[in-house]
C-alpha cells in the first residue's frame, strides 16, 4: 500500500471516529476526492452543506468562500478549511467597498453575486448564484438592471441567456485566473481537428471567445452529469483539470481531453491529504464568519437555494 493510500485510510478513520463530513470541490487533487463524502460544484456543494444536519464538524476541501458559506449555512457547527492559504483570487477581486459604491451608482437594481465571493460582499447582495444557475436566477427576477459579479465572462454568459435584462459587471474586469488561462480556445480547437467527433464542453467563466466555440456551455457539476449520460465518447473539458480527472475515474469507456494542459487552479491545490488529516485531527483552522455578517449573507443564499428548487 503507498503511503497515499495509508494517509487516506486515516483520515476516513478518523471522520468515522468524529462524524465529520468531508466535502471536497471538483478541482481537488485525486486522492482527495476519492475520500470525501461529497464531490461537485459550488451549488452542489452549497446545497449539501444546507443539509448537513448529522455533522458537527465540517472539514472542507475547497477555498475559503466555499469554508465561509459553509459556516454561513452552519453557524452551530464547526467548519474547518485545511489551509488558510487556499484563497481564491477571484473572490477577492471584489471588495465590498467596490460593491457598495457600484448599489450607489445604479439604485433599484437587482445585486447578483456569485457565490465565488467573500462573506462581506455576500451581505451586500439581493441573491447569490453559481455558473450552474446564475442564468436561471436572473431570468426570475423582476428588476431589469442587474449588479452582478465578480465573474465578468459568467455576466457575459448570463446576459446572453438573458438579453433583455441589463447585467453590469462588478467589477468591470473580474476573472478566474484557470479559465482566463483557457483562453480564446485555440488548443481546444486543435483537438477538435483530431477528434471531429469529440464535443467541447466550456466553462461559463472562459473568456467569450472561448464561449462561443462551445457545443455546450456548463458548470463542473453539468458537465460531469452530461457525460456520464451522453452517448458520446470523447469529450474536451475546458476547465480546471481536476474535473478531468474525476471524469476519467468514474465515468470508464470514454476519452476525457483537457482544453489545455496545466490548466490547474493553485489556491485548489494547496489542499493536501497531509493538511487534511491535520486539520481533521485538531480541528482546526476553523472558519467562522462574524454573525452580524454572517446573518445579513445567509439570506442571500437561502433565496438562491430556494430559487433554485
Amino acid at each position: 500500500m503507498t503511503e497515499a493510500s495509508d494517509l487516506q485510510r486515516k483520515i476516513l478513520e478518523l471522520k468515522e471516529e468524529k462524524g465529520a463530513l468531508l466535502l471536497a470541490h471538483n478541482y481537488q487533487v485525486p486522492e482527495i476526492q476519492e475520500i470525501a463524502d461529497y464531490v461537485g460544484d459550488s451549488l452542489g456543494l452549497c446545497m449539501k452543506a444546507a443539509r448537513a444536519e448529522d455533522a458537527g464538524l465540517i472539514v472542507f476541501c475547497g477555498v475559503d468562500f466555499m469554508a465561509e458559506t459553509a459556516s454561513i449555512l452552519n453557524p452551530d457547527k464547526k467548519v474547518v478549511l485545511p489551509t488558510l492559504s487556499a484563497r481564491c483570487p477571484m473572490a477577492a477581486m471584489l471588495p465590498v467597498r467596490v460593491l457598495r459604491e457600484a448599489k450607489e451608482a445604479h439604485p433599484g437594481a437587482a445585486v447578483v453575486l456569485y457565490v465565488n465571493t467573500l462573506a462581506e460582499a455576500k451581505a451586500e447582495a439581493d441573491v447569490l448564484c453559481t455558473s450552474a444557475n446564475a442564468a436561471e436566477i436572473i431570468r426570475k427576477l423582476d428588476e431589469e438592471t442587474v449588479l452582478f459579479g465578480p465573474d465578468r465572462n459568467l455576466a457575459f454568459f448570463a446576459s446572453r441567456m438573458n438579453p433583455e435584462k441589463t447585467i453590469i459587471p462588478v467589477p468591470a474586469d473580474g476573472f478566474c485566473n484557470v479559465h482566463r488561462f483557457l483562453g480564446d480556445g485555440a488548443e481546444a480547437m486543435e483537438l477538435k481537428k483530431r477528434y471531429p467527433d469529440a464535443e467541447l464542453l466550456v466553462h461559463p467563466e472562459c473568456e467569450p471567445e472561448f464561449q462561443l466555440k462551445a457545443d455546450h456551455i456548463f458548470s463542473t457539476g453539468q458537465m460531469y452529469r452530461h457525460c456520464a449520460e451522453s452517448d458520446t465518447k470523447v469529450f474536451i473539458i475546458a476547465t480546471e483539470v481536476g474535473l478531468v480527472d474525476r471524469l476519467r475515474r468514474e465515468i470508464p469507456g470514454k476519452t476525457f481531453l483537457p482544453a489545455r494542459k496545466y490548466a490547474e487552479c493553485a489556491a485548489m491545490k494547496r489542499i493536501t491529504l497531509e493538511n487534511t488529516y491535520e486539520a481533521l485531527r485538531r480541528e482546526e483552522p476553523v472558519v467562522r464568519v462574524p454573525e452580524e455578517i454572517a446573518e445579513r449573507a445567509r439570506a442571500p443564499i437561502e433565496r438562491m437555494l430556494e430559487m433554485t428548487r
